[in-house]
C-alpha cells in the first residue's frame, strides 16, 4: 500500500558519508514505521535501521551502531540514512522499508522500495 523511492546511493571513499533519502507515498505512508535494509551479493538481506513514525523510537543493527543516523521528516514523507564513516563492508544495494509496527519490520507484510547502491572503496 506504500510507494517508496530511493535516492542518494554513489559511490564513496572509505571514510566518507552519504546521506540516503526515501520518499513513501500511498495509503498508509503517513503512519508507517520506516527502515533501511541492506544485501550485499551472495548475502542474505540485513536490517540497518529503522524509526518510528512519531520519530522517538530508533534501533540500528550494531555495525552501523554511531556511525549511522536515521531520521525522517513527516511533512515531506521521507525518511532519510545518514551515513558516516563509511567503510568497504557497507557496500551493498540499500532498500527502504515501511510498516505499521517497528517490531516487524521486515517481516512479509513489509513494503520495500527498489533499492538503491552504495559502494565504498578503499
Amino acid at each position: 500500500q506504500v510507494q517508496l523511492v530511493e535516492s542518494g546511493g554513489g559511490l564513496v571513499q572509505a571514510g566518507g558519508s552519504l546521506r540516503l533519502s526515501c520518499a513513501a507515498s500511498g495509503s498508509t505512508s503517513s503512519n508507517s514505521a520506516m527502515g533501511w535494509f541492506r544485501q550485499a551479493p551472495g548475502k542474505e538481506r540485513e536490517f540497518v535501521a529503522a524509526i518510528s513514525w512519531s520519530g522517538d523510537n530508533t534501533a540500528y543493527t550494531d555495525s552501523v551502531k554511531g556511525r549511522f543516523t536515521i531520521t525522517r521528516d513527516n511533512a515531506k514523507n521521507t525518511a532519510y540514512l545518514q551515513m558516516n564513516s563509511l567503510k568497504p563492508e557497507d557496500t551493498a544495494v540499500y532498500t527502504c522499508a515501511a510498516h505499521w509496527s517497528i517490531a516487524l519490520m521486515g517481516d512479509r507484510s513489509t513494503d520495500w522500495g527498489q533499492g538503491t547502491q552504495v559502494t565504498v572503496s578503499s
